[in-house]
């Protein structure tokens, strides 16, 4: 499985620097110079891959600029924007932090609450400046976010496939009146 470390946003300055929209935990990691991801262009059926070097990385006014083997001026930069980066799930270690995962490892969990009810799947992890939440498809229909947080999430079971939730009252209501 492959999963999105960052996305191309536009090209900076003249010697071919890629400005990065970062969608990793580790960028210090994923983007280290030497290392190789697959740079994918396009949608569906025209989507093509390559791969691509990471050459040097650095924060620049709280952006990620990023060079890449190959890439040595403005034009070629600009040819790689909307470039998605991606990285192969089975080169991530696990975390040595047992209440730390990887998104992939929490996208399609079954959820239940408490006392076991089965409640949806979680659908995606959303990464907010506040913290993490976890998008859960519930199985009476609708969505639902829920801080992922020990309070709130109190066990996950990746062998087992679940997850357990305790929202506060409210947090799962669809509007019903």
């Amino acid at each position: 499985m492959e999963l999105v470390v960052g996305r191309v946003v536009k090209s900076h300055g003249i010697r071919g620097e890629l400005v990065v929209e970062v969608r990793t935990d580790s960028p210090e990691e994923r983007f280290a110079p030497g290392t190789v991801l697959v740079g994918r262009t396009g949608r569906g059926r025209t989507a093509t891959d390559r791969e691509v070097t990471i050459e040097a990385a650095r924060n620049h006014s709280g952006r990620l600029l990023v060079r890449l083997a190959g890439i040595a001026d403005r034009d070629a930069a600009d040819g790689l924007r909307g470039m998605i980066l991606l990285v192969d799930s089975e080169s991530l270690t696990d975390p040595d932090d047992p209440d730390e995962f990887h998104d992939h490892q929490l996208v399609g969990l079954r959820v239940r609450d408490t006392a076991g009810e089965e409640l949806g799947e979680v659908a995606e992890i959303v990464h907010t400046p506040g913290g993490e939440l976890l998008a859960i498809t519930l199985a009476v229909g609708g969505d639902a976010l829920v801080p992922f947080v020990t309070e709130m999430v109190p066990t996950v079971d990746l062998d087992a496939g679940y997850c357990v939730i305790d929202p506060p009252e409210g947090l799962l209501d669809l509007g019903a009146s």
